[in-house]
C-alpha cells in the first residue's frame, strides 16, 4: 500500500454551461473559470477581486479595535523619549512582525529595541523574569508581536512593576483578557474586526500603517513612509504565508502585493537572502517561494534558539551585515534539516506503532531528547501523511522539566479547543486552530493521550482511513502546456484557502523511478500519457519508489502542475499528491481548454 491512509479521490462536478458563462462574463480562459467556480467564485465582480486584488482593498487601520488608543500610547512614548521593548514571538510571524514595527518606530523616532524570547530555554509567550529584567533596564512600553493575549497573569505583573503593555496577537484568547492599556486582536468577540484571519505581522502591520497616518497627518502618508509601508507589506506577506493563515480577504491583497515588495524593494537582509536561494534571479514570486524557501530560514533561527538574527537580518541596513546574515540563516536551515529528520524518523516509527495499536483519529507522540524547535514540523508532516491530528512532545531527558509539545490539524477540527477540553492534563497550552503548543507533565503524557484520542473520536469528522482527496478536474497531460499552467497560475497567490489547484489524470505509465534528496527523502519520476513524456516530483514520498518500479500496469495520477525554470528553461512539471491503480473513480469532465477568452 502507497501510504498509511486510503485517501478516497474527490473529483470536483463542473457545468460546463457555467464554465462557457463565467468565462464570458469575466473575460478570463476556459481553464481558470472553471478553477474559479471549484472555489465558490461563480460571479464576474468576485472574479476580477479574486484575480486582480488591490492594495486599496485592505481596511483602514482606524477600523481596528483600540488602534486609537495603541497608536496615542506609542506617540506619547516617542515624544517623551520613554523606551520601547517590542516582545515577538519566535517564529517567522512574530519575527516578521517584530521587524515591521521596530523599523516603523525607528523611523519615527522612538527609542526602541525588540527581545524574542529563545525557544528552547524560555517558551512562548511573556515570562515574569522577562518583564523584572525590561523594568530593571528603564522600558517604559511594551508591545507585544504575535502573543500576549494568553498572558493575563503577566499582564497584571507588568502594571505592578510599572510597565505599559501593548498586546498585538492573533490566537485563540481565552475567558479572561489581559489587563494592557490596548489589545489589538482580529477575533476578540466582544471588540468585533471584519476579518479574523490576519496573523500576528498583519496586526503589526495595521498598527504601523495607523502610526504613519497618525504621523503624516493624514489617510495620505508621506513619501518616505509609503515607501516604509510598502516594505513592510512584504514583510508581512511573509508572516502571512508562514504562518499558514487563510489566503482570503485582506490577506489575499496582502500577498498579492507583498510578492511584487519583496523583488522590487526588499529590505536589505531579504534582497541578500533570496541571492543565496536564486529567488532574486525569477522574474516574480509566488506563495510557494515564501513557504518553501524564504519562511524556513528565518524559522530556523526560532527553532534553533536564535531568533533574534532573523530579526536582525530584517532590520539592518548595513550591507555586509546583511550577507553574513543571510549566510549564517541558510547554513542553519541545514541544520534544522538534519535534526528534524532524525526526530521525524523516531516520531513516525511510534506513530506507525500506535496505528498497529489500533489508533484511529489522532496520534500523540513523545520522545525524550527531541529537539523541541523541529517538533512543530514534524507533527505538520506527520499530519498530513496520516490525515489526522498529530502531537508531538519532547520529553526531558532526566525526566525533571515538563514535555514541551506542539499540535497540528487537519481542515475542520480546532486544535486549540481540544486541548482546552483536555487541559485538566495539562500544564499550559496555547494557540490557535490549526495550530497549537503545550506543555504536560511526563508522567502525564498516556492519561493525556487517551482524552485527547477520545475528543477527537467524537468531534472529527472524517476518521484518518477515510480521507477525501478533493480534486479540482481531470485533464490529459496534453493540455498541460506552458501556457495552460501560466493561465493556472493567474490564481496566485497559493497557500492556505487558495491551495494550487489539484489535478489529476489516468492511464499514466511510469518510465522512471529514481529517490532525490538527502536520506533519500523525495521521489522523482517521468511518465508517459500516449507519448507524451513528462517530469513528476512527490516530495517526501521516497517510500513510494520501490511499489512504482513494480507497477506493470497503467495508473491514475493526482498532481499539481507547475513551472519549473532551469538555466533559463521554463517547462511544466507534476508536483505529485498521489496515486492509485486502475481507473478514476467517477467519470468526470476533462478540465475545459486552454483557449483564452473572447
Amino acid at each position: 500500500m502507497q501510504d498509511a491512509v486510503n485517501r478516497k479521490w474527490q473529483i470536483a462536478p463542473h457545468d460546463q454551461s457555467q464554465v462557457a458563462d463565467l468565462q464570458r462574463s469575466a473575460k478570463v480562459p476556459a481553464i481558470v473559470a472553471q478553477l474559479l467556480l471549484t472555489r465558490g467564485i461563480d460571479e464576474p465582480s468576485r472574479a476580477e477581486a479574486f484575480l486582480h486584488p488591490k492594495l486599496s482593498d485592505m481596511r483602514d487601520p482606524q477600523g481596528f479595535p483600540d488602534l486609537e488608543r495603541a497608536v496615542d500610547h506609542i506617540f506619547e512614548a516617542i515624544k517623551k523619549e520613554r523606551p520601547i521593548m517590542i516582545h515577538g514571538d519566535y517564529d517567522a510571524d512574530g519575527i516578521t512582525g517584530t521587524a515591521i514595527l521596530y523599523r516603523c518606530i525607528t523611523l519615527l523616532g522612538g527609542m526602541v529595541r525588540y527581545y524574542i524570547p529563545n525557544r528552547l530555554a524560555d517558551g512562548y509567550g511573556l515570562k515574569t523574569e522577562s518583564l523584572k529584567k525590561f523594568a530593571q533596564d528603564g522600558i517604559a512600553l511594551v508591545i507585544t508581536v504575535d502573543c500576549g493575549i494568553a498572558n493575563v497573569e503577566e499582564a497584571t505583573v507588568a502594571k505592578q512593576l510599572g510597565l505599559d503593555l501593548i498586546v498585538t496577537d492573533h490566537h485563540t484568547p481565552g475567558a479572561e483578557l489581559p489587563a494592557a492599556l490596548a489589545i489589538l486582536h482580529p477575533g476578540l468577540p466582544d471588540r468585533p474586526y471584519p476579518f479574523a484571519g490576519l496573523c500576528g505581522a498583519g496586526v503589526a502591520f495595521k498598527l504601523a500603517w495607523g502610526l504613519c497616518q497618525r504621523k503624516s497627518g493624514s489617510k495620505r502618508v508621506t513619501p518616505q513612509l509609503k515607501t516604509f509601508l510598502l516594505q513592510a507589506v512584504g514583510l508581512a506577506a511573509i508572516g502571512t504565508v508562514a504562518d499558514v493563515v487563510p489566503l482570503l480577504d485582506e490577506n489575499r491583497s496582502l500577498v498579492h502585493h507583498g510578492l511584487t515588495s519583496l523583488l522590487q524593494q526588499p529590505v536589505p537582509g531579504l534582497i541578500e537572502l533570496m541571492k543565496i536561494t536564486s529567488l532574486k534571479e525569477k522574474r516574480r514570486l509566488g506563495g510557494e517561494d515564501i513557504g518553501f524557501t524564504i519562511a524556513p530560514r528565518l524559522n530556523a533561527a526560532g527553532r534553533l534558539g536564535q531568533a533574534p538574527l532573523a530579526v536582525e537580518l530584517l532590520t539592518t541596513d548595513d550591507t555586509q551585515r546583511a550577507r553574513s546574515l543571510a549566510d549564517y540563516l541558510h547554513e542553519l536551515n541545514k541544520s534544522r534539516e538534519s535534526i528534524e529528520r532524525s526526530v521525524y524518523l523516531a516520531a513516525n516509527k511510534q506513530a506507525q506503532a500506535q496505528l498497529d495499536a489500533g489508533a484511529q483519529s489522532a496520534l500523540v507522540l513523545g520522545g525524550a531528547g527531541w529537539h523541541k524547535g523541529v517538533i512543530g514540523i514534524v507533527a505538520g508532516r506527520l499530519a498530513d501523511k496520516y490525515h489526522c491530528p498529530v502531537l508531538v512532545t519532547s520529553l526531558d531527558e532526566m525526566g525533571i522539566q515538563p514535555g514541551v509539545g506542539s499540535g497540528r490539524s487537519v481542515p475542520g477540527f480546532n486544535l486549540a479547543q481540544a486541548l482546552t477540553a483536555c487541559d485538566a492534563f495539562l500544564l499550559g497550552h496555547g494557540g490557535h486552530a490549526a495550530a497549537a503548543g503545550f506543555q504536560v507533565a511526563s508522567e502525564n503524557l498516556d492519561s493525556f493521550r487517551i482524552a485527547f484520542c477520545e475528543y477527537t473520536d467524537e468531534h472529527l469528522a472524517n476518521p484518518m482511513q477515510q480521507t477525501d482527496l478533493k480534486i479540482d478536474a481531470e485533464i490529459p497531460l496534453s493540455g498541460l502546456t506552458l501556457s495552460a499552467v501560466e493561465q493556472i497560475e493567474r490564481l496566485e497567490p497559493f497557500g492556505q484557502g487558495n491551495r494550487r489547484p489539484l489535478l489529476c489524470s489516468s492511464q499514466i505509465t511510469i518510465c522512471d523511478v529514481r529517490t532525490i534528496g538527502s536520506g533519500d527523502k523525495h521521489l522523482a519520476v517521468q511518465v508517459s500519457q500516449h507519448g507524451l513524456r513528462m517530469r513528476g516530483v512527490a516530495f517526501g514520498r521516497g517510500h513510494w519508489a520501490e511499489e512504482l518500479k513494480q507497477l506493470a500496469t497503467p495508473i491514475a495520477l493526482a498532481f499539481r502542475p507547475v513551472i519549473n525554470t532551469f538555466r533559463g528553461q521554463r517547462n511544466v512539471e507534476l508536483h505529485i499528491e498521489d496515486w492509485q491503480q486502475g481507473g478514476l473513480p467517477d467519470e468526470s469532465p476533462l478540465l475545459a481548454s486552454s483557449d483564452t477568452a473572447d
